[in-house]
């Protein structure tokens, strides 16, 4: 109780109406230091970390931590402690049905200002922490995404790779035209090459001459990333970076064996549905599709002719995704407690409008990946996260659609709340909770994204 006490307080003290308050956030993200890369111009630099303003001495990391993910159909906060082994402690989950957000980017700042309110005042008050900073995820339909080659030649004065060269063959990576409105938001390395010979994990100390590396890339609109960022600010927490969602995910879904074997992780949300492909332990694919689990929603209720409501209720309570398991002009009763009259609904006629709207999901991500041929090598499989995930046989018609082995996932290796991490829902704020332990074991970023 003390931290929402403390927090309101906080937030009370400007002596300022709602309106007022949410005005200033909006204006305070005018301000945000985030570069962009312009056609002919010097490279830019990615978004902004900001643990250096926390204090934090490098290598040490702050307890406890905390993920928010502001999602189109819930808001999630959960507070855990990093441990040296790899493992996670899931001390506190907060959440609140999401407003104000479309297709997981905000919308209306007043209506989702409430609902983080209440989402963090929940986290506190279980885990019984004040929190003060985050790590926040991110995304929408504006994220981008491409695999590019940095090269530099190490200076006459010396024969081996020094820290300082891993930053320059980055940022020579990142000497690339994108949209003059957009902002790097990750820099991923996939593998090290000193003199043309291959060393996948790290090249620092290593003799030679000319250093290259691949990376994955992934830029989004820097207004959009602003509007996050100012939002969080005032709410007011730190933001000690964001996170594209979808490499968060496969933070709490993935061990590094599976990266290594090449994975495939989809996280079907409400609104949206991120997906990252890892092969030989790199991310080598990663985006987001504008579609989730309240366009299944949306069909039922024009389908069946019944509220919104309603139509959400039946697709988690009765819904099933593989056809041919019902009975014979078997029904389901709609009762008036969804303001309606007595209404029988074939079952089977539920799920085709579930499967046919899935199906052209699947169909739509898969043309989307055979642009690229890392989707023939990924021997671990498919792993299915997220809301949407908890529908009965998803993983069979992904399977069916992609002809690899899928299966639902959710996070590993954590202890604490089984609630918490047994539930695909979290996926994603769990994940910010491995991402930031791995930035805070290695806080100058050397690398860390390979193990990632």
């Amino acid at each position: 109780m003390r931290c929402i006490t403390t927090r309101l307080q906080s937030v009370a003290s400007s002596n300022t109406t709602r309106r007022d308050f949410v005005r200033r956030i909006v204006l305070a993200s005018a301000g945000l230091g985030l570069v962009v890369r312009r056609a002919g111009a010097a490279p830019a630099t990615p978004l902004p970390m900001v643990q250096a303003r926390l204090g934090v001495p490098r290598g040490q990391c702050p307890q406890p931590l905390a993920g928010v993910e502001i999602g189109t159909s819930k808001v999630c906060v959960v507070v855990g402690e990093g441990r040296p082994d790899g493992t996670i402690k899931v001390l506190g989950v907060g959440q609140a049905p999401s407003r104000g957000v479309r297709k997981g980017e905000i919308v209306d700042f007043e209506t989702t200002l409430m609902c983080v309110h209440e989402a963090l005042a929940d986290a506190e008050q279980k885990s019984d922490v004040m929190i003060r900073s985050v790590f926040v995820a991110v995304t929408g339909s504006h994220i981008r995404s491409f695999n590019n080659r940095g090269s530099i030649v190490v200076p006459e004065d010396r024969d081996d790779i020094h820290e300082q060269d891993i930053e320059d063959v980055k940022i020579s990576a990142r000497r690339v035209s994108i949209p003059t409105q957009n902002a790097f938001l990750h820099t991923i390395n996939q593998s090290y090459h000193v003199d043309a010979q291959k060393d996948t994990m790290n090249s620092i100390g290593v003799r030679g001459q000319k250093l290259e590396a691949n990376f994955h890339i992934v830029h989004g609109v820097r207004t959009r990333f602003q509007k996050t960022i100012g939002f969080v600010r005032g709410l007011p927490l730190v933001i000690e970076d964001i996170v594209f969602a979808g490499l968060a995910s496969a933070q709490a879904v993935l061990t590094h064996e599976q990266k290594n074997l090449g994975a495939l992780v989809i996280d079907i949300g409400g609104g949206t549905t991120e997906y990252i492909l890892y092969n030989s332990g790199a991310v080598k694919q990663s985006g987001m599709l504008a579609v989730g689990g309240n366009d299944i929603t949306n069909d039922i209720s024009m389908g069946l002719r019944i509220p919104l409501t309603c139509a959400e209720k039946l697709k988690i309570e009765e819904g099933d995704v593989p056809l041919g398991n019902s009975l014979p002009g078997e029904t389901v009763l709609l009762k008036d407690d969804f303001g309606i009259a007595d209404k029988e609904i074939e079952r089977e006629m539920l799920n085709t409008i579930i499967q046919l709207r899935l199906r052209e999901s699947f169909k739509l991500l898969k043309r989307q990946l055979e642009k690229e041929s890392f989707i023939d090598y990924v021997d671990a499989g498919m792993f299915i996260t997220g809301g949407c995930s908890l529908l009965q046989g998803i993983d069979h018609l992904a399977q069916e659609v992609f002809g690899i082995p899928a299966r639902v996932a959710h996070a590993r290796s954590i202890s604490g709340l089984t609630s918490a991490f047994q539930n695909p829902q979290f996926s994603t704020a769990i994940g910010l909770i491995r991402y930031a332990h791995a930035v805070h074991a290695d806080s100058q970023l050397r690398g860390h994204f390979r193990s990632l």
